[in-house]
């Protein structure tokens, strides 16, 4: 067989290494388009909940909140957006509640005194679960009891089930078990929410979480956003 011609072999040489060369440059450009799109495509930083030994989970990033309203017991409605410029301790449940409400009502009276002047900064808030029975006006007198400073909201299934998501938030009312008085029973999710004064969900405060330990996170990062 006859030996190529050396202009011949240089061509096919040079050809063959343009080829390689294209084939790495396209190679090169669809890693760079591939790693673009992940990166305009991927999620926010999904935020995480680190339960520490006093009963707080701290949340971090600070998680946006959906905004909602509801009829309060000031008269009117009220969002969660109203709410803003202040920080805002929140707590889902029921005026018959024969305990946990109750009990976590008592230790917001004594978050509030603990903080003395920075007390004026947070909001207190009791969000019912039972819109059948809990009207405004309930929610007035029921508060009252506690500190008619206390604001409470009229949930309504819809809106409720629509921001469980972002509070863990569990309740069923079990009319089954009403008995002959009627006054049926309702389980709810016992935790406290810190939200902040941007409407960013910061801690969850487990039930049964003392309220030295409850009033101090509070004040520590109301120190932080201050610095």
């Amino acid at each position: 067989m006859s030996e190529p011609a050396p202009n011949q072999t240089g061509g096919s040489a040079r050809m063959l290494l343009l080829g390689v060369f294209l084939i790495g440059v396209l190679l090169l450009a669809l890693v760079m388009v591939l790693n673009l799109r992940d990166t305009l495509n991927a999620p926010a930083p999904t935020p995480t909940f680190a339960p520490t030994v006093q009963g707080i989970m701290p949340v971090n990033p600070p998680m946006p909140l959906t905004d909602f309203a509801f009829p309060a017991s000031r008269g009117g409605t009220l969002g969660l957006s109203d709410l803003r410029g202040a920080y805002t301790l929140m707590f889902f449940g029921y005026t018959n509640c024969p305990d946990f409400c109750p009990l976590t009502m008592m230790e917001y009276r004594r978050i509030k005194e603990r903080l003395g002047e920075d007390a004026d900064a947070v909001n207190f808030v009791f969000v019912s679960v039972d819109p059948e029975r809990d009207t405004p006006e309930r929610l007035a007198t029921y508060l009252a009891r506690y500190d008619p400073a206390f604001i409470g909201l009229q949930g309504d299934d819809d809106t409720l089930e629509r921001i469980a998501g972002e509070y863990g938030l569990q309740f069923e009312r079990r009319y089954e078990d009403a008995g002959s008085t009627g006054n049926y029973p309702v389980d709810h999710t016992t935790q406290s929410y810190l939200i902040d004064a941007q409407g960013r969900l910061r801690a969850i405060f487990r039930y049964g979480t003392s309220v030295a330990s409850m009033a101090d996170h509070i004040q520590q990062l109301m120190a932080e956003d201050a610095a």
